[in-house]
């Protein structure tokens, strides 16, 4: 199969066990080159651990995680695992960006400073470059005008838009989001939602551990849904948000829609009473 063919990642029967417990068992996954992909599941499903297991920030326990074709952690010989050294996962971790629920910005650093930071320490380019590509980035999330902020100094939907212009700042091959607005005030969500379309529209391949059903309905091209360590359904977001399969998925969205429509009724003012 020739490379370009080849899905943007690729787990095939991945596991993950903390001792006895398995964080998830035998997960066999193709995500195409420009699919975004939502992982959606309770507590505990396995999807955030799935998606550091992607970046290899966690071992796996058993199978192989391929990225555009290569093989990730590991070097195969003889039909033998062999796991690689630090700098040699750092630099496969360079076609991964990662971005984090709580931010995970360099508070010492302006906006700009922590989208530079990168490319100059990592990938060693000018930092004139570094710079033109920051500001870049800044604007395509809308904080041009924010450039020069600290963290300290920015809502916590800015400072996810840094961490998102971070990310891609590296051009990662595959931009993995680990509930990227579940750490946020209900009312800054939707600039960070806006800015994850607009990535989608741009082609940008995304798999997102996510509970924020406008980025799985309205966003994701396919929604898998995870119960127990396990995918229990792959299917298209207007299929599983209409008639999903499984009992379990039911309740899990109706409990999902019920949390939203209480996160709405505390943000609507209360209601005068017509008679006092």
């Amino acid at each position: 199969m020739m490379m370009e063919n080849l899905p943007a990642v690729s787990l095939v029967g991945v596991s993950k066990h903390w001792g006895p417990v398995a964080a998830f068992q035998d997960i066999c996954l193709d995500v195409p080159r420009g699919q975004v992909v939502a992982l959606l599941g309770p507590s505990g499903a396995g999807k955030s651990t799935l998606l550091r297991c992607v970046n290899c920030l966690e071992p796996i326990s058993a199978g192989r995680i391929y990225v555009h074709g290569e093989l990730i952690g590991y070097r195969e010989t003889a039909n033998a695992l062999h796991e690689l050294t630090d700098a040699q996962i750092s630099s496969q971790r360079r076609q991964i960006g990662m971005v984090f629920q709580h931010f995970n910005l360099f508070r010492h650093m302006t906006a700009l400073e922590n989208v530079m930071s990168g490319p100059r320490i990592v990938l060693g380019i000018s930092r004139v470059e570094a710079r033109s590509r920051a500001e870049a980035l800044l604007a395509k999330v809308g904080l041009t005008a924010r450039k020069d902020a600290y963290p300290a100094q920015l809502s916590g939907g800015q400072q996810q838009r840094v961490a998102i212009a971070r990310a891609l700042a590296m051009e990662p091959r595959v931009l993995l989001l680990d509930e990227p607005t579940s750490a946020l005030d209900p009312e800054l969500v939707q600039e960070v939602v806006a800015t994850i379309r607009a990535l989608a529209e741009d082609g940008q391949t995304m798999m997102i551990a996510t509970h924020d059903m406008p980025i799985a309905r309205d966003v994701a091209d396919r929604v898998i849904f995870m119960e127990g360590g396990a995918i229990v359904e792959d299917a298209p977001p207007r299929e599983f948000f209409t008639s999903p399969r499984s009992e379990r998925a039911r309740q899990f969205l109706a409990r999902l829609l019920n949390e939203t429509h209480q996160e709405r009724d505390a943000q609507s003012p209360a209601r005068e009473d017509a008679h006092p």
